[in-house]
Parts: structure tokens; sequence; C-alpha cells
């Protein structure tokens, strides 16, 4: 698989934990262990809500698993 800024982007200093989607966009949980949210490099989907690390990650990881998106820019 190509390395792109979305699968392999700047990992933040708050950055928790890192999954990645069906087709290897990378999915960042970040903030604290009682104030979290994440963000999808893939389909720029991210959460709304400010919530603790364990539910965080239930989320994420549902959407992971059924996230296909891989935005890619494409050159003219």
């Amino acid at each position: 698989m190509k390395l792109s800024p979305q699968t392999a982007p700047v990992e933040p200093d708050n950055l928790l934990i890192r999954f990645h989607n069906q087709v290897g966009a990378a999915l960042d949980i970040t903030g604290t262990r009682t104030s979290s949210r994440w963000y999808c490099h893939g389909c720029g989907y991210r959460s709304t809500l400010l919530e603790g690390v364990l539910i965080t990650r239930q989320a994420a990881n549902s959407h992971a698993a059924t996230c296909r998106a891989a935005y890619h820019r494409l050159g003219a």
C-alpha cells in the first residue's frame, strides 16, 4: 500500500490511539483519557462530543471497521 498524508499523517502531540480504516486511512483519537475525540483522515468525519477514551475508542473502531474512504487529491 502506498503511504500518503491520509495513511501516515503526522502524529499530533496529544495522540492517544491510531486506527486504520478498511483502505488504510488513519483514524486518530486525540485528547486525554477523560476528554477525547476522533477524526478520520479518510472521509473527514469526526466525533462531535468530548468523551472518555473508552467510549471514543468504541465509536472510532466502529467507524474504522466500515469506512472505505481514502481521500486523495487527484493531480491535474
